[in-house]
This record gives C-alpha cells, structure tokens and sequence, in this order.
C-alpha cells in the first residue's frame, strides 16, 4: 500500500497550485487525510486536515484563507491541497498522509496517521 502525492513545482508569489493525494493498492476509505510540510532546515509542520465526509477542515493559521482542503467525489480515496497566493515561505516539501482510525481532538499530530506519501516539493519565488 503506497500514498501517491503529486502536483508541486516551481511558482511565483501569489501563484497557485493544487497537489493531489491518492493512496494505492487499498480501497477503503480514510477517517482524515492531513498535509504537512517541511521547509529546509525546519521541522515537518501540520498544514491541513478534514475527515472523509469533508465536513471537519482545520487549518494551520499561517495557511488560513489562502488554502482549502478536498476530496474526489468520484474518486472518494483522492484528497486535494489547493494552495492560492502563495508565498516564498510556502517553499517547502508537502506530505500527504491518510489516518484509518483517528480521532478529531490529534488532527495536528502527526503520529495519528498511518500511511505518508513520499513528498512533493513546491517551491515559490519572490
């Protein structure tokens, strides 16, 4: 079972970019998918996260307004990060990771999730 990311990539400021989340070789459903990032020299940050029915979103507070968080209607393993007017401080390496059990109250946590993709790195100039 892997967790497929994609979708980053160089941009200027104020740009955006959509970066998609898909896990393979499992078929049901997740409780949360979450987006961390990483930013060189930094530790891994909570960006996003929402349950399966897209009705619970949180978001971290530099983030806040400018990213939105989704799922595939059609596809329902398939979660988005849109990401709009970003920023040079945006630049990092996002993580997509999907919990089957979990709970609301350890969204930010790192540790509720049980797979991790391998990363995509979006890089925004000024």
């Amino acid at each position: 079972v892997q967790l497929q990311a994609s979708g980053g990539g160089v941009v200027q400021a104020g740009g955006s970019l959509r970066l998609s989340c898909s896990p393979s070789g499992r078929t049901d459903l997740w409780n949360f998918m979450a987006w961390f990032r990483q930013a060189p020299r930094k530790e891994r940050e909570f960006v996003a996260a929402f349950n399966w029915r897209g009705d619970r979103k949180v978001f971290a507070d530099p983030v806040k307004g400018r990213f939105t968080i989704s799922r595939n209607n059609a596809v329902k393993t398939t979660g988005y990060l849109q990401m709009n007017s970003l920023k040079p401080e945006d630049t990092a390496v996002y993580y997509c990771a999907v919990a089957y059990g979990g709970t609301y109250d350890t969204l930010r946590n790192s540790n509720q999730y049980d797979l991790w993709g391998q990363g995509t790195l979006v890089t925004v100039s000024s």
